[in-house]
């Protein structure tokens, strides 16, 4: 069990080493357009909930 969790564990490290790792100023950049994205459906969701709860609110005291 020890000699295969060490064998995946060596695979795995030799494996990292391919992988090709994004640079600093790409991983920064994508950091901040998935925070304006994140930050701009919430507002638009947040929007659309308050437009509907007014709207909901309107209908059900205007009866």
């Amino acid at each position: 069990m020890a000699k295969a969790n060490l064998s995946f564990i060596r695979e795995a490290r030799e494996e990292l080493k391919k992988v090709s790792w994004p640079s600093r100023q790409t991983t920064t950049r994508y950091t901040v357009i998935v925070i304006v994205m994140s930050l701009g459906v919430s507002l638009v969701t947040g929007g659309m909930d308050w437009a509907l709860s007014l709207l909901v609110k309107t209908f059900i005291f205007s009866y």
